[in-house]
């Protein structure tokens, strides 16, 4: 099976803002996607520890309110706010750093389920203005691209040949689009473009989609 990119890449609503956070202006990345199924359904897949595999990353942990969480490999965090099926709320903690996660959840017609995530972020100056937006929105696509792939019959893309996937020519053209789609939220929001454009093409190099290329005059 092959991805119609331009579909799964435009499937998602991005938006690049700047919040305040405990007193401090923060980052806000917001991606907001339509699954085919219920909300019931939608969240049993991001919160039941048997299904998180399948699409995205092995999770251990006390997963309640209060508890604590790990996903393999990546962050770990405390679980703030669980409110079945509706809305999950995260701290996200890896490499020493601390942000925030919300997801909110909401039925979509008569047989399908929004999912709207924000990730919160006092992101340091100097690191924004080298990857912007992308940096982190570009994992929450490829993220959201698999749990779209959970819910279909024949999967492009699964946890166990994802990497072989990011590799290929398709996954290049995919990241590049999805790092091209941050760039234009950020625009959009209010960034310079010739500064958010260099950010994507770097964010672009980082995630080996593709050499990065300086940006047009």
């Amino acid at each position: 099976m092959t991805l119609d990119i331009h579909r799964a890449i435009g499937a998602v609503a991005r938006e690049v803002t700047v919040r305040d956070l405990n007193g401090r202006p923060a980052e806000a990345i917001t991606a907001t996607r339509t699954y085919d199924t219920d909300i019931d359904d939608l969240w049993d897949a991001l919160t039941n520890a048997e299904r998180l595999p399948r699409w995205f990353l092995p999770i251990t942990g006390d997963l309640k309110l209060g508890g604590r969480y790990q996903l393999e490999g990546n962050a770990g965090g405390e679980i703030t706010k669980c409110e079945p099926p509706r809305r999950l709320s995260v701290t996200w903690e890896f490499g020493g750093d601390i942000s925030w996660v919300d997801v909110e959840l909401s039925p979509d017609g008569d047989e399908g389920a929004r999912l709207r995530l924000a990730h919160l972020a006092h992101t340091p100056e100097d690191f924004w203005e080298e990857y912007g937006a992308g940096a982190t929105g570009v994992g929450w696509d490829l993220a959201l691209l698999g749990l779209g792939e959970h819910f279909t019959d024949s999967p492009a893309i699964s946890p166990e040949n994802s990497d072989a996937w990011l590799g290929s020519n398709e996954g290049k053209s995919c990241i590049r689009a999805s790092s091209d789609a941050w760039y234009q939220a950020a625009v959009d929001g209010g960034e310079d473009p010739a500064g958010a454009r260099a950010a994507a093409d770097r964010t672009t190099a980082f995630y080996g989609g593709e050499p990065e290329q300086p940006a047009a005059d």
